[in-house]
């Protein structure tokens, strides 16, 4: 049986479209079985529908505090809409969202999420902004399995990228980005490949 793969997104869908490459070209060894987002319209969604991959959306367009009553409803409704394809991994490719409690209560243990920085190293949403501004002459990509907290999560994999004289923002997370869907398709592979052994979270 293929390993089955939800990937959450919320943008333009680079990542998933490594992912997508992957899986058309025979490289991927799981199965991608649905893209879900918070955002009605976002690109990610049209590359999923073009590769022929069942999409879902849970619209979240205006920001929910984290344990109100609200945002508590959406993340029951959101992982229900998960849960319903089954997925052996979730993969988050630029989901902007911190997922809550009852997300995370039912899928512990198989929520994956890649950040553009060497982790524990500038967490949060500016990394690549945070490294230029502190001098740093490294930064890099991780892959972490999500937990309740905000980047940190078990390291899965990391690569080290250098931040090169006269690098901005753009060009260095361009520079990332390129590290980083290659280890999210390499990640994915090996978790599929240990999934019949047994814990997929083994790596």
């Amino acid at each position: 049986m293929a390993y089955r793969v939800v990937v959450l997104v919320s943008g333009s869908g680079t990542l998933l479209q490594a992912l997508l490459d992957a899986q058309a070209a025979g490289a991927l060894d799981a199965r991608i079985v649905a893209v879900g987002s918070d955002q009605p319209g976002c690109r990610a969604l049209a590359r999923a529908q073009d590769a022929g991959v069942d999409t879902f959306v849970v619209p979240m367009t205006t920001l929910l505090p984290r344990g109100s009553a609200a945002r508590q409803a959406w993340d029951e409704e959101f992982a229900r809409a998960v849960d319903a394809c089954s997925p052996d991994l979730i993969v988050l490719a630029g989901f902007m969202k911190l997922l809550g409690e009852p997300f995370m209560r039912r899928f512990a243990g198989r929520v994956i999420n890649t950040h553009p920085a060497m982790l524990p190293a500038f967490p949060g949403a500016h990394a690549v902004r945070d490294a230029l501004t502190a001098g740093a002459t490294t930064t890099g990509s991780s892959i972490f399995w999500v937990d309740d907290g905000v980047d940190t999560g078990s390291l899965i994999v990391q690569e080290p990228v250098p931040v090169h004289p006269g690098d901005d923002e753009d060009t260095l997370h361009e520079r990332i980005k390129v590290t980083e869907r290659r280890l999210l398709v390499a990640t994915v592979n090996e978790l599929a490949r240990r999934a019949p052994a047994g814990d997929p979270t083994s790596v």
